[in-house]
């Protein structure tokens, strides 16, 4: 290149340079995508753009690729590194030229045989200006919506417009030896990667910007002009006795309640303030799995994202995440209680519908919500909702609400023209903002409804929040999921049957998959792994090195025995990772003669349970094996085994684990493995024993066993209560069990809150039914059987000796 045209392109770069921030989609190529820097790369984009170019420039110096302004050497001459297949349109036509490259890539592929150690790695490169989809009217936001090849002076104003939400996005790295060694001439095969290239990056721009969003006449016209909104509307007329014009009108009323009206340009804004928010709020965002998503997307899925809800935040954060991972952002399932000013009109902007909390008697609601999903599911749209309903007040995933799933599948039994994927999500926070209001809830004050002054007071309140976390679990192929539990449900496509028989239970049987899968993604951090240490000593106190040798023991046991392949840790050390939560100021810290202590601040233990909660499913196993060798000084392994095999199953239920009862004796087996080779455990003949109160991990594994000592206590409530009757109603025995564990709660000072939450004891209760643990009467009254005998017998030594001995005297 001769100096002319190198400071021509320097002069051009800088101006470009400094309108344009970049976004690389994916941050990590080489483990992502598998692209090897120490081999010789090329760039292949869609359009002969140099502001295209000047953006990838930036991202490979960012990444450490290779600029694409170098030249590359190879069969002994030096070639260019980027090439297009298109040039931009033309200023006076809207035809789009082609770049005549297949002649240089025929070239190369013959350069190939000749030179057989020859192999470059072809890197597609697909460059976007905004993420705008275009609406099916034009007007200006279409002039500089960033389409296919736009001229120059388009994309000047592109560029002007667009500048700093530039995404450079990379795929796969094809490898040129791989395609010269295939059949047909080298020009065959320099087309074929000219067209597979050209669909390619087509899909790319459906990736990133999503469907055309529809006009709202579109949207009324599509919604109130189907079969099932139009029946629904007569039955209005003929129920209420009402003339069709104002059933309409009623109908339309609820389209405008209930839909999104999505704008890019608000998502924009909305990125540049909550990236400031976040700054402000969180000292960083992990996020795993997200390649998955990227997967699915680039394969023309469908998507469904359901994450946890913990908190209002996630809303955000999750939307957040996605745009930056250069994904389409969802349309997004909100409470009928968010939609007040101003949050309402900004969340619906944003993308969010609206739905109430029960459309029970509402034929005519229940129509146009249905067929309102229906629409965006077909035309493309991804959606996020939230399967537990509404956000958890104790940190444990709550029982899923199965509406929106039902639909779901209906929706699938009705035909759709693609894949769908359902994308579970763990989100986990070191701090939510709302803990202390669901703690105050969970002991009997009234939830506050939303309003603006809740909205600005909690703005005005933030602060370092410590990590967020953001897992992208095990998606599930809808299709391939109904293939698997029920393999006739495509005969029921072409039936007027709104709802099969088989909807029910394969529903069911997807809401606890997702739930399940759910928390094998889940995040271990440091807010979490603190609260559950101190919860789980007596006195809620430990010195600061006992809880550093402690959280580092149980960082190495999830990283040589992981809970679950997605499931992930911090990547600190113990000591690092205490220090940097003690920091952000959750908990009391104290000086004695002997070193430092921690401990939670005064009133504050009940909110620690909130963390613990999130977490404490990883340890359910390990806690369960820590509190039988405890209890009895020695067993034999098998022993240990017939404990996991007895109390998984309810575990299980009631913690949404992924595994099976096979997978958690392997599990176990893994478990007891790695306590022997830290000295956790002893091997004494053919005895398992606990160690010696000397070893240095002593109290880590008296931690341990005491972590599920609440919930050893509640089931032992349930059982005591079931023993002392001949039968006894399902709703009397929830109501005895809460009222004996809050009393239990009040005597000895339990800081849990869903210690005698009713959810809670239900799910145990039923846990026990569909286990067979308990018999049912006649008149559905449950009755103490041999069954029920032996889990008693088998959970009370579990249990404390000074609450059995109340549970007695009770």
């Amino acid at each position: 290149m001769n100096s002319i045209t190198r400071s021509l392109r320097w002069l051009l770069t800088k101006p470009i340079s400094w309108l344009v921030k970049v976004n690389s989609v994916p941050a990590d190529v080489e483990q992502e995508l598998g692209i090897d820097k120490t081999k010789p790369i090329l760039y292949l984009m869609q359009t002969e753009s140099f502001t295209d170019q000047v953006a990838l420039q930036k991202s490979a110096e960012q990444l450490n690729l290779p600029d694409p302004f170098s030249l590359i050497e190879y069969a002994g001459r030096k070639q260019k590194r980027r090439f297009s297949i298109e040039h931009p349109k033309s200023l006076l036509t809207s035809k789009i030229r082609p770049v005549n490259i297949e002649d240089t890539f025929t070239e190369m592929f013959t350069e190939h045989r000749e030179y057989p150690e020859l192999d470059l790695q072809v890197v597609p490169v697909f460059v976007t200006w905004g993420r705008s989809a275009g609406r099916e009217k034009s007007g200006f936001a279409q002039l500089v919506a960033s389409t296919a090849s736009p001229n120059w002076l388009r994309k000047m104003f592109i560029v002007l417009y667009f500048g700093r939400d530039n995404f450079v996005s990379y795929s796969p790295a094809v490898s040129t030896r791989y395609l010269a060694d295939q059949h047909g001439s080298d020009q065959q095969i320099a087309q074929k990667l000219i067209r597979v290239a050209r669909t390619h990056f087509q899909r790319k721009r459906q990736t990133l910007s999503g469907p055309t969003l529809l006009e709202r006449s579109t949207l009324y016209n599509a919604v109130l002009g189907s079969e099932s909104v139009k029946v629904a509307i007569n039955e209005e007329v003929s129920d209420k006795s009402i003339n069709p014009t104002e059933a309409r009108a009623q109908a339309k009323k609820y389209v405008d309640e209930i839909a999104a009206d999505y704008r890019e340009g608000l998502i924009r804004i909305g990125d540049r303030l909550l990236g400031r928010i976040w700054n402000k709020v969180y000292d960083g965002i992990d996020i795993e799995h997200s390649e998955r998503v990227r997967e699915l997307a680039q394969h023309g899925h469908e998507i469904i994202y359901v994450p946890c809800h913990r908190s209002h935040m996630d809303y955000l954060l999750l939307t957040y995440v996605i745009y930056h991972e250069g994904l389409v952002t969802p349309h997004i399932a909100a409470g009928i209680n968010l939609n007040f000013w101003p949050a309402g009109p900004i969340l619906r902007r944003c993308g969010a519908f609206f739905l109430r909390r029960s459309f029970a008697g509402n034929k005519l609601y229940t129509a146009v919500f249905r067929e309102y999903l229906d629409l965006l599911f077909n035309k493309g749209y991804s959606v996020k909702y939230f399967p537990e309903g509404g956000r958890s007040r104790t940190g444990r995933l709550l029982p899923p609400k199965t509406g929106m799933l039902a639909m779901t599948l209906q929706t699938i039994i009705k035909g759709i023209n693609r894949p769908v994927s359902i994308v579970p999500v763990y989100i986990g926070y070191e701090h939510v903002m709302e803990v202390k209001s669901y703690m105050k809830e969970l002991k009997g004050k009234s939830k506050k409804k939303e309003s603006p002054v809740q909205v600005f007071s909690a703005i005005r309140k933030l602060k370092n929040y410590g990590h967020g976390f953001v897992n992208f679990g095990q998606p599930i192929g809808l299709t391939t999921f109904l293939d698997d539990s029920v393999p006739d449900w495509r005969d029921h496509q072409e039936s007027s049957e709104r709802k099969p028989k088989w909807l029910t239970p394969a529903v069911n049987q997807l809401a606890t998959t997702i739930m399940s899968r759910i928390n094998r993604a889940s995040a271990l951090n440091g807010t979490a792994l603190l609260a559950l240490c101190l919860l789980s000593s007596k006195t809620m106190i430990m010195s600061k090195k006992e809880l550093i040798n402690a959280i580092g023991d149980f960082l190495k046991l999830f990283s040589e025995v992981p809970y679950s392949d997605d499931s992930t840790l911090p990547d600190e050390c113990a000591e690092d990772l205490v220090d940097r939560t003690l920091a952000l100021n959750r908990f009391e810290q104290s000086q004695d003669e002997f070193g430092e202590m921690v401990s939670p601040k005064d009133g504050t233990a009940v909110f620690l349970t909130f963390y613990r909660n999130n977490i404490i499913h990883m340890f359910a196993i390990s806690s369960l094996i820590a509190g039988v060798v405890f209890n009895a000084k020695r067993l034999e392994k098998k022993e240990i085994l017939s404990y996991v095999k007895r109390l998984f199953p309810l575990l299980k239920r009631e913690f949404f684990m992924h595994q099976s009862v096979e997978e958690a004796l392997e599990y176990s087996e893994a478990l007891i493995a790695h306590f022997k080779q830290t000295g956790m455990l002893n091997q004494k003949g053919k005895y398992i024993t606990v160690p010696e109160p000397s070893h240095p991990s002593f109290n880590t594994f008296w931690l341990l066993s005491r972590t599920m000592q609440e919930t050893w206590q509640r089931y032992a409530v349930v059982l005591r209560i079931l023993e002392g009757e001949s039968s006894i109603s399902r709703a009397t025995l929830e109501r005895q069990s809460v009222t004996i564990a809050e009393r239990l709660s009040t005597l000895y000072g339990l800081s849990s809150p869903e210690f005698y939450d009713k959810n809670v004891l239900a799910t145990f209760i039923a846990a026990l039914k569909d286990n067979d643990l308990i018999d049912s009467t006649e008149d559905g009254a449950l009755a103490f059987n041999e069954a029920t005998a032996a889990l008693k017998e088998a959970i009370e030594p579990l249990v404390s000796d000074e609450i059995i001995q109340h549970l007695e005297q009770i």
